[in-house]
């Protein structure tokens, strides 16, 4: 595993549950609003491959942490690129820690795969933008069909897990949030993230975050179509 960052305590990152976060190296979007971009373009994520955080180390820290921590949340840019992934989740269950992944859709298979086996507990995934306006946001190619997927995956409820979307002014307007949440029809949570414009890929578009009384108005449109929407400022 290429873990790049260990954050050692997260209140927030699994709902419910006192956790550690390890960022694993790379991604296959390229977002225009990503704030860690250092870590997704490979010339400037190879400067951290001689820093990374060894799997030895990382649960020698859990076997110190045992009695402190529920779970482990495995995030990054996006973890599924990780070829040991599933050995690496095997691990930590032995340790009787819960696991959450974070993903933006990329191997369907091995989602089900650990959901199947018990190996994950949450999983939360990104999406980005309606299926046919998703490229205004990853800027390469992608897999349609392995979004669809793993959506279907999740709706069937065979683990907990939530959407999410960081939503950006002149990017997602009503329209767009509408239709996200019909593409999630009747899933159990659903957040909103507004984006912040700090550090991130594509700074010459003009993006804008939204105000909290806009951020209601889409939380409403999304509620005609989930069970539940929330908002993350």
């Amino acid at each position: 595993m290429q873990i790049s960052w260990i954050q050692k305590t997260t209140l927030l990152d699994y709902p419910d549950k006192v956790a550690t976060i390890i960022f694993t190296l790379w991604c296959n979007f390229r977002c225009h609003y990503c704030h860690n971009f250092e870590f997704v373009l490979p010339e400037k994520a190879k400067k951290f491959l001689n820093d990374l955080i060894t799997e030895k180390a990382f649960f020698n820290f859990l076997e110190q942490r045992k009695w402190f921590l529920d779970g482990v949340v495995i995030s990054g840019w996006e973890p599924t690129l990780q070829k040991d992934l599933y050995e690496f989740v095997k691990k930590i269950k032995e340790m009787w820690f819960l696991v959450k992944i974070d993903t933006n859709w990329r191997d369907p298979k091995l989602i089900r795969k650990m959901i199947d086996e018990k190996l994950i507990d949450y999983v939360a995934m990104d999406i980005k933008n309606p299926i046919e306006k998703y490229n205004e946001i990853v800027n390469v190619d992608f897999n349609k069909n392995d979004i669809l997927e793993t959506i279907t995956i999740l709706l069937e409820e065979k683990i907990d897990y939530e959407f999410r979307t960081t939503v950006v002014k002149w990017v997602h307007g009503e329209q767009e949030i509408e239709d996200m949440a019909k593409l999630i029809s009747w899933a159990r949570k659903y957040y909103l993230q507004n984006y912040q414009n700090k550090n991130i890929l594509n700074d010459f578009f003009e993006w804008e975050s939204f105000s909290l009384e806009e951020l209601r108005t889409l939380k409403k449109i999304a509620e005609k179509h989930v069970e539940k929407c929330n908002i993350r400022s």
